[in-house]
Formats: C-alpha cells, structure tokens, sequence
C-alpha cells in the first residue's frame, strides 16, 4: 500500500490497536496465571531497605524518595516475590502521576484494626496488621477513578501508556495474603496506598541476614543486550545487571535490538530477552544476533510458563529460560549460571516454530 492511499491511516491505527491488544493479552495471562507460592516469615522492612537503592534507580532524576520504617515492625507471612511486585508497581504508577518530579514516600507501622475501623473502612479481620504505606505528590485522582482504580483494565493512563493490570494485580496479591488496601486520593495533591498485612507470631528466619533484594549478588563484567517490551521489566533488569557490574545495552523491541548490536563494536556476551513481543519472538532475534556476535549467550524470560513455551513450539526444551516474575537475586543468579556454564549445543540455537 502506498504511503499516500487514503485507507493507509486507518490501517496502521487497526495495527497499532491489534499491537495494544497483543500486550494486554500476555499482561492478562500473567495477571491471570496460578502462580506457585512460596510464603515465607517476613520482616517488611528489610525487604524495602533492601530494594531502596533499585527504586531510587527506577525512578526518574526529579521524583525524590522518602522512606520512613518504624522501628520494631512485626512480621509477615507472604512471598517474598509478590512483596517486591506490590512496590515496583506502586512506585512505577507513582512516578507516572508525577511527570514534572515530586515525592514518593513509603512508609510502614504497627497498626491494630478494631471492629470500629472494619465496619467504617475495610471487610477485614480485627486484629494486628503491618500497614505499608506508598504516597506521592502527583495528579491525583477524583472520587470516581479512585473506587474503579483496583479494576482490572481500568487505567487512567492515555491510550498506549498502561495496560490497566499494575494496581489489580498488587489488589490480587494483597488479598492473595490475607490483606486489604485502600487508597485515598485528591485531585492534584496526590495518592496514598495503605497496604494491611496481617501480622504473624512467628519469628523472622534470618533476621541479621541481609534481605533477598540485598542479598549475595553474583558480580560480573560482560555486556548484556537486554531486550524487554515491558518499560517497568526493562528497568528492573537494567537497575540489578548494571548494580552486579555487568553493561548493559536495552532495547524496547527486536528492531531496536539489531539496531543497538550492529551499532556496538566490542563483543556482546549474552541475549536476556522476553520470548514473545509484539510483531516478534525472542529466538529469531538470536539467530540474527549470532551471526554478528558468534558467541553471544542467550537468556529468555516471560510471563508463561516454561512448559507452555516448549510445549507450543516457541522454544527447544533446555534452552535456558527465567519464569516472570523473578527476583534480583534470581535474575543475578541465572545469567551468572548460563555465562558460566559449557558452551550451548548448536541444537539449542533456534527454535521448533510458531503456532
């Protein structure tokens, strides 16, 4: 089609719409999916102290970020995992309210939730909790986003820049562990989300070692091309690999993927890339990319399950993969595995096919 035919525009708005849905497709099934759990004996704030130097990181230069723990807070029971999703995703929705900068708080207390509070605020069991709090001095909300926000698909977001799933999913995952949120908003004031997690009896396993996110980190030097439809994702591995000493080149799509490596003289050593993004898929990508760079290593990660990428023909089975969502420490942990590992058979170099 010419670029000057007159159905041409409305071609590419279909295309860019099938694109979106494409996304919000692979959002839903991870959104969706039955995760297997691993609760653990928690002590919330080591678990934020531990991420604080990745959400500065992750945040953009003008949001400043505050964070305030109370001292003696009691323990949690949930995976240590969703913890961290719940507060990468707060904080990302926070500094997307605040484009021109502001300031995102996170705080936590000891707080007791009496019958009074429950039948006045939340369905929620009377007893002793640990209250996570995240505020930022953004846009705001008025009354009516404000009680639709937990929705799935619900975004106040313009079309393109948000799936809708980031706030339902930290709703899921609270209520997964026995919680409850709320949140209170004011049209160009602001947002707080005040996160109640009941408290346990149990003591925390560990407690003078250092939390998961700030745990052993398997250092290293190599240059990465990390390749992530996923802006949030991207960060996040980008924050953790160049904090293990690796260097990192990104890229938003496959396109973009080829465009950085043709332009990068010196060797790159490893591929972490999402196996499927709209318009392509992670291997066709390395086969590209090992033409130029012969002894490139290959890392794939996604939101679905590793047998339902092998079993659909993405993948070959043994090809090395990271399950969405994952932790630093498990994504530092992998990529040292693989660039350290034999040299890949040739066999597991491509892939079967698509559906």
């Amino acid at each position: 089609m010419t670029p000057s035919h007159p159905g041409r525009a409305d071609l590419l708005e279909i295309k860019k719409a099938g694109e979106r849905a494409s996304g919000l497709t692979r959002q839903l099934l991870a959104f969706s999916r039955r995760q297997i759990l691993q609760p653990k004996v928690l002590d919330v704030n080591a678990v934020i102290s531990g991420m604080e130097p990745m959400l500065r990181r992750l945040l953009v230069e003008h949001v400043d970020l505050m964070v305030s723990l109370v001292p003696q807070l009691g323990p949690v029971k949930m995976d240590p995992t969703q913890l961290e999703q719940i507060l990468v995703n707060l904080a990302v929705n926070a500094a997307d309210a605040m484009p021109r900068g502001g300031k995102l708080t996170i705080e936590t207390a000891n707080v007791t939730l009496d019958e009074h509070y429950q039948q006045r605020h939340l369905p929620i069991t009377p007893g002793d909790y640990v209250m996570i709090a995240v505020s930022d001095t953004g846009t705001g909300m008025d009354e009516a986003s404000s009680r639709r926000i937990f929705e799935p698909f619900f975004t106040t977001k313009e079309v393109g820049k948000g799936m809708g799933l980031g706030l339902a999913t930290v709703y899921g995952i609270v209520k997964q562990s026995g919680g409850d949120i709320l949140v209170y908003s004011e049209v160009g004031r602001g947002s707080t989300f005040k996160i109640y997690l009941p408290q346990v009896t149990a003591d925390v396993p560990g407690a003078s070692e250092p939390s998961s996110a700030a745990g052993d980190v398997s250092r290293g030097w190599e240059t990465v091309l990390l390749v992530e439809d996923d802006e949030a994702v991207r960060m996040l591995a980008r924050v953790t690999l160049e904090r293990s000493g690796y260097r990192v080149l990104e890229a938003g799509n496959p396109k973009e993927a080829v465009r950085t490596a043709r332009e990068f003289a010196e060797p790159i050593h490893l591929l972490l890339s999402d196996v499927i993004m709209p318009g392509s898929e992670g291997p066709p990508l390395f086969e590209r990319l090992v033409q130029e760079h012969p002894a490139v290593r290959v890392l794939y990660m996604s939101g679905y399950a590793d047998e339902a990428i092998v079993r659909h023909g993405v993948l070959i089975e043994g090809t090395p993969f990271l399950q969405k969502p994952f932790t630093a420490q498990a994504l530092q942990r992998v990529i040292r595995d693989v660039l350290d590992a034999p040299a890949p058979t040739k066999a597991l170099i491509g892939h079967v096919g698509s559906d």
